[in-house]
């Protein structure tokens, strides 16, 4: 059958924000679709031009325009997951949304292939899940200085070095499920001697065992006299 163009075809590559006719603005989307399309040398290799728009000189008021329409600023609650990041430019775009989210209490990140994001301050957020991305530290994690609840199942941290770096935030429960880091020795006193406060990890509240007992060597320097 000879390839059949659907009306739709012509905005498969659009962001939300790039069709016209109406007022929809960031805060009032959950999940939206923030990846860039395509390059235009990629769509002509694909013989799929004609989905690219009119070129046409973009003022500073229709700058604004497009700015003030993400109003990414004013989210609370924000699925990011699934973004299917596959060039530099649609990374750099989607890190530019995140440095927009001064008010996001609860972000999900999961399946981006995100590597590092410790550029990123994300100041109010309290629920971060950044599942089955590519992270290696936590020092690569963004500055989540209010975070509760943080999930990493499914990356590849293979330390729990940079770890103590979430010591001072309200953490409460921690998900590290199918990291390479859950197989070192003694993961779970090491994990709640750095976190005192946290009181959940991989879903399973602290118990009497995950305190680390006293350090043996404390004994062999104290001096008995007989």
């Amino acid at each position: 059958l000879p390839f059949l163009k659907l009306p739709s075809d012509s905005f498969k590559y659009l962001g939300w924000c790039d069709i016209e006719e109406h007022d929809v603005r960031g805060n009032q989307l959950h999940c939206p679709r923030v990846r860039e399309g395509p390059s235009e040398e990629e769509l002509f290799f694909r013989k799929e031009e004609y989905t690219l728009k009119k070129r046409k000189q973009v003022t500073d008021t229709e700058k604004w325009e497009k700015r003030l329409q993400e109003n990414w600023e004013n989210c609370a609650e924000l699925n990011l997951s699934f973004q299917d990041l596959g060039d530099l430019y649609q990374v750099e775009n989607f890190k530019r949304i995140l440095r927009r989210l001064i008010r996001v209490e609860k972000l999900w990140l999961v399946d981006n292939s995100l590597t590092d994001l410790s550029a990123i301050r994300l100041p109010r957020c309290r629920e971060l899940n950044a599942n089955k991305n590519h992270f290696t530290s936590f020092k690569q994690l963004p500055k989540i200085p209010q975070i509760q609840h943080l999930s990493l199942a499914e990356n590849n941290i293979s330390t729990l070095s940079g770890i103590s770096d979430l010591r001072h935030t309200p953490l409460e429960s921690l998900i590290l499920k199918r990291n390479p880091c859950e197989f070192q020795e003694r993961y779970r006193q090491l994990v709640f001697s750095n976190l005192p406060n946290l009181k959940i990890l991989d879903g399973i509240p602290k118990l009497p065992e995950d305190c680390s007992p006293p350090d043996v060597r404390f004994f062999y320097r104290i001096c008995t006299i007989l």
